[in-house]
């Protein structure tokens, strides 16, 4: 069995030779243009061409966002066996319990996304947050639950509630009798980092598909001027949804010059159009209250019609957005002694008619967060002999630049 828990390079105290080469290796990739290329080697959507408005980030990834990490785990074995587990720490591994203003919204319920409630009660989340397939979606909530006991364990024993999400991987992965390990979830919330990131079939997105094509984990940022400052969007999503009929790039609708070479409608699946999932998460250090939190969520579906989706009722579309600013504001527990005016606390926040260029920020990045997901990926065979091809990228190209689209 192959666990893939990301690129590391490993070198021998003295030797020099070895030494050179990672010099090499890190210096070509110091040379690769991480917007249109990821640090596999994978194209990104950019990389066709395909025009897209705002500013992304030095990664175009929601790392960009100061301080926030992601870690894969890819676990593929045999010919049934392709999942695994993305982990974002939105203040990085070191500091799992400070909360984080946030904001949920479903635009199609039929999915999971722990913890939901609570963020609809308090505004509010804390710990890692991990996406995986939707039978293991309980494993990566344990597992987080004891990675943070083991690796950050409080005498007090915390009250521990993370956000667990899920997307359904069953047509490549035989997800109802192999799934993820408690250590897998542990591999993925060590390996997290910052910088670029893959994209595709890595992580939770291993096993997932798109539109009737290879998808899986995407991910893109934008930064937004602000008076003096520069506040960053970024965006993940963990891709699982829509019919290859309703495929947009552009603005140019794809569906029916695409139609051929369609697992989902080719042969004896008999899920109905459309149906599968979606996990997007919003990041931002923009200082933001929780309702307007909400709000960036709810325009996630925005950049998502970008790419075509109509939405279906058998998909699990369901939404976070996050604000790492505020540091310690939300910190809370169990109230002990006499309430003084030590316990007041002040926020900053941006006025509500001043987050425009925020919201326009979410909608950009979640339509190229899963064309990325689209374009750097593969084909890919699973169980019972399944097939889901690659999006065919010089094909695309080739029907953009006939509609004008691309130069």
């Amino acid at each position: 069995m192959s666990r893939s828990m990301g690129l590391t390079t490993m070198v021998p105290h003295g030797t020099a030779s070895c030494w050179l080469g990672c010099l090499l290796i890190h210096t070509v990739q110091l040379m690769v243009d991480p917007h249109r290329t990821t640090p596999a080697g994978l194209p990104r959507a950019r990389s066709l061409g395909i025009p897209f408005a705002g500013t992304p980030g030095p990664w175009n990834a929601i790392t960009d966002v100061p301080g926030l990490e992601v870690g894969y785990a890819t676990v593929i074995a045999g010919d049934a066996v392709r999942t695994g587990v993305t982990a974002i720490h939105p203040r990085g591994r070191a500091n799992p319990y400070d909360p984080c203003a946030a904001g949920v919204h479903s635009l199609n319920g039929n999915g999971e996304l722990t913890g939901y409630v609570w963020i609809e009660e308090s505004g509010t989340m804390s710990l890692p947050i991990t996406i995986t397939s939707t039978a293991a979606v309980g494993l990566a909530h344990a597992g987080t639950v004891s990675w943070v006991a083991e690796r950050h364990p409080d005498p007090n024993d915390v009250w521990l509630l993370p956000v667990a999400a899920e997307t359904w991987d069953g047509f490549l992965h035989d997800l109802n009798r192999q799934r993820i390990s408690e250590q897998d979830v542990h591999a993925a919330l060590d390996s997290a980092a910052s910088g670029p990131l893959d994209e595709g079939s890595v992580g939770g997105g291993t096993g997932m598909n798109c539109y009737g094509y290879k998808g899986g984990s995407g991910t893109a940022s934008r930064q937004v001027e602000w008076g003096p400052d520069t506040y960053t969007v970024g965006v993940f999503v963990q891709a699982n949804f829509g019919d290859r009929s309703e495929l947009s790039i552009a603005g140019v609708p794809l569906g029916a010059a695409l139609a051929d070479d369609d697992p989902f409608n080719d042969t004896d699946w008999l899920a109905p159009p459309g149906a599968g999932s979606i996990i997007v998460v919003v990041a931002t250090d923009a200082p933001l209250l929780p309702n307007q939190l909400k709000a960036l969520a709810r325009r996630v579906p925005l950049g998502l019609a970008r790419t075509g989706t109509t939405g279906s009722h058998f998909s699990g579309d369901i939404f976070l957005a996050l604000s790492t600013a505020n540091p310690g504001a939300f910190l809370t527990g169990f109230p002990l002694g006499a309430t003084g005016p030590e316990h007041v606390r002040s926020l900053d926040f941006l006025p509500w008619g001043r987050i425009e260029e925020l919201f326009a920020a979410t909608v950009q990045g979640v339509e190229e967060a899963v064309l990325n997901a689209l374009v750097a990926n593969a084909e890919m065979h699973g169980r019972k002999g399944r097939r889901m091809p690659a999006l065919p990228r010089e094909r695309v190209v080739e029907l953009l630049r006939a509609a004008g689209r691309i130069v």
